[in-house]
């Protein structure tokens, strides 16, 4: 079994003094890293039926679209505002100062639809949460939420208090 730790580099002070950024381009860069990351996302799902893939804007997307393969599922993607070129729904949600807000094609999730929500980095908590409550909202069925990274520090896993959620590389208490 490949230590993917050993593959996400720590960047100081970025992107701004005092933060600490896990950098997930060494990982990207090895076939044999990557390979084990995605397996390991997917696992835990498999036999679950999972339907569609949503992958959160951006590098959610790296491993949403081939887990959505892997599990021979569509792949949705949702983004920030004004990024999608149809109809939308959205989702907003509170930041620490303001607010952001997450799209779906309002016709990308079908009523009862197995959904597995995706994303590199589980940190405060706040994006994943409201891509799940948009999969729902849309109509779909949260059977998990899957990612890289978890920095258990920032308690964001408790923003997903009824979701299945499953972390490859932990940082952090928790």
């Amino acid at each position: 079994m490949i230590d993917l730790s050993n593959f996400i580099r720590d960047v100081p002070d970025f992107p701004e003094p005092g933060i600490i950024f896990k950098d997930i381009t060494p990982l990207l860069g090895d076939s044999a890293a990557f390979t084990a990351a995605l397996e390991a996302m997917a696992t835990p799902f498999d036999g679950l039926g999972v339907d569609l893939v949503v992958g959160i804007e951006a590098r959610g997307f790296i491993f949403a679209a081939p887990l959505a393969q892997r599990f021979d599922a569509g792949f949705v993607p949702v983004r920030k505002p004004g990024k999608l070129p149809w109809d939308v729904n959205g989702y907003e949600y509170a930041l620490e100062y303001g607010t952001d807000r997450l799209e779906a094609h309002s016709d990308a999730i079908h009523d009862g639809a197995s959904v597995l929500v995706v994303d590199d980095v589980l940190a405060t908590g706040g994006t994943g949460a409201a891509a799940v409550a948009l999969v729902r909202e849309l109509g779909g069925d949260v059977i998990g939420f899957s990612v890289l990274i978890e920095l258990g520090f920032l308690n964001g896993r408790s923003k997903l208090p009824e979701v299945d959620v499953h972390t490859v590389v932990h940082y952090g208490n928790d």
